[in-house]
């Protein structure tokens, strides 16, 4: 090993021949690769192997590795943008957009964090659509991690007084999610579970989903956009009676057809998990 290469140099330096697109022989003659190890004492700082393999083929076994592992980890998540791409335009976002945003976590759960805004953006078949179903699939991947507590009930929803009702707040669970989307991408999601080539034409549509985990088993319900509102406003913290307020002065609030329909509402949202308590208005 190069006595002048303090740990931290050579762990960047690998670090950067791994991520380094091309061929091992690319990665190691890469500026800034070669600029903590020359290509030539590469066997200085990696051994040959027993087997007959050199030191840069060696490093190329873990190079090599790095797209595929990388592209399985995003596949994972993002199951139905790459369906919708094809091998060929999947893999060129995916490189693309490790060029822009190399895995800098110690967990591969943070890595397709950015893959929407990047999506937006992209040289892909129809960007927009493609935005929306990363967003919608990035959501389910983030209420899949989410910590689940102990949702309040209906029965605890129902005890409490309307003057208490209407000075509390709604405190959402951490597996929630509230999308408005332009295109019907659930419905194109829905799709992989059956034949692979009855998808539903692209199409656009305003849709507003909740996406939210109970029981350990991840789900989605559309809303109507006046409920939608409401549970924006609920989810955002604002007063139970505020909240109601604005929902029935807004335009198409006949939808709701009153505070009854609304607190039905309450309690179909609670009895789905959507909230874990509620926190009194401070004096």
């Amino acid at each position: 090993m190069a006595p002048e290469l303090a740990l931290g140099g050579l762990q960047r330096w690998l670090q950067v021949v791994i991520e380094a697109p091309g061929s091992v022989k690319t990665a190691l003659r890469s500026r800034e690769a070669a600029r903590l190890v020359r290509p030539a004492r590469t066997r200085d700082v990696v051994r040959p192997s027993h087997r007959g393999l050199s030191a840069a083929e060696r490093v190329g076994i873990y190079q090599g590795m790095y797209l595929p592992r990388m592209m399985e980890a995003l596949e994972s998540d993002y199951e139905g943008l790459a369906h919708f791409l094809g091998p060929t335009a999947w893999t060129r976002l995916v490189r693309a957009y490790l060029t822009a945003h190399p895995s800098r976590s110690y967990t591969l759960n943070e890595l397709g964090r950015r893959l929407p805004e990047f999506v937006r953006h992209a040289r892909v078949p129809r960007a927009a659509f493609c935005y929306d179903l990363a967003r919608l699939e990035r959501a389910v991947a983030e209420v899949f991690d989410a910590p689940e507590p102990k949702p309040l009930t209906e029965k605890e929803l129902a005890a409490l007084r309307p003057r208490d009702l209407e000075r509390a707040r709604l405190v959402p669970v951490a597996a929630l999610r509230l999308l408005v989307l332009d295109h019907d991408a659930g419905a194109w999601l829905d799709s992989l579970r059956g034949d692979e080539h009855a998808h539903p034409p692209v199409r656009r549509k305003r849709t507003r989903v909740l996406v939210y985990r109970r029981s350990y088993r991840v789900k989605r319900r559309e809303q109507t956009e006046a409920a939608f509102a409401l549970l924006e406003d609920l989810v955002a913290g604002v007063l139970i009676g505020r909240a109601l307020t604005r929902a029935l002065a807004r335009r198409g609030a006949a939808r709701l057809a009153g505070a009854d329909a609304a607190f039905r509402l309450f309690r179909e949202w609670a009895a789905m998990g959507l909230f874990q308590g509620r926190a009194r208005r401070s004096a």
